[in-house]
This record gives C-alpha cells, sequence and structure tokens, in this order.
C-alpha cells in the first residue's frame, strides 16, 4: 500500500499537514517496503480549504498519511477521500514508523488498516 510521511528534514515525521511542501512516499508491504518517490505539492495562491484540497488531492492514491500534525477540517478531509491521517507525536524516523508497519501488517491488522490495505487492493485491481 502506498503510504505517505510528511518531514522537513527527509528523516523524521514532523511537518504539520498545511505546511508541508512535499511528502515522502512508500510502497509497503509485509514483505517488502521501498521508497518510491517524492510527491510536491503545488497549493497556489488558494486559501486554507484550498492548500487542504490540493494536498489531499495530490495524496488520492496513498492509504495512509504520517504527519507531525494535523488539523481536524485537513484530517476530516482525508478521512472522506479514504485516506487514513496518523499524527507522530515524537518525530519519529521515517524508517522505523516503516518497519513497525510492516510487523503489523505480517500479524492481524487492526480494522483500520485492513480497509487500508483494501483501498490499495482496489486502486491495482
Amino acid at each position: 500500500m502506498k503510504v505517505a510521511f510528511a518531514s522537513t528534514d527527509k528523516i523524521h515525521i514532523d511537518e504539520h499537514f498545511g505546511k508541508a511542501k512535499e511528502f515522502y512516499l512508500w510502497e509497503i508491504g509485509s514483505e517488502k517496503a521501498e521508497f518510491t518517490g517524492l510527491l510536491q505539492v503545488d497549493e497556489g495562491d488558494g486559501d486554507a480549504d484550498d492548500r487542504i484540497e490540493a494536498r489531499s488531492a495530490a495524496l488520492a492514491d496513498c492509504a495512509i498519511v504520517y504527519v507531525g500534525q494535523i488539523g481536524g477540517p485537513a484530517a476530516a478531509r482525508l478521512v472522506a477521500k479514504k485516506i487514513h491521517p496518523l499524527k507522530s507525536k515524537t518525530a519519529e524516523p521515517i524508517t522505523e514508523v516503516v518497519a513497525k508497519l510492516q510487523e503489523v501488517l505480517q500479524g492481524n491488522p487492526p480494522p483500520w488498516l485492513r480497509k487500508a490495505m483494501l483501498k490499495d487492493s482496489k486502486r491495482e485491481g
């Protein structure tokens, strides 16, 4: 499944969703995970709603977006697009979160994660 990470230093999950100019994209499965690229957000000169919409539209293929912070309206917009926002409270390293996510995928993922995985398999089908 595609997972995006908001980061200011390319290493830690520490960027606010609404301020992120770029997201680091990973393809993560139970057996394999790889960095697949950088998504740069072009938000133009819009207001806050436009900026949120630009980011959520750009991330439409992602099942999960990890951020340092996110506001309620932005989180709601992502959820409406079937993208699961997750906050990193401690600016965790992206690679550690990827490894933890793989461990969960190898076991019995919680319902929300199974749903996120289904979104990705529907996209492929």
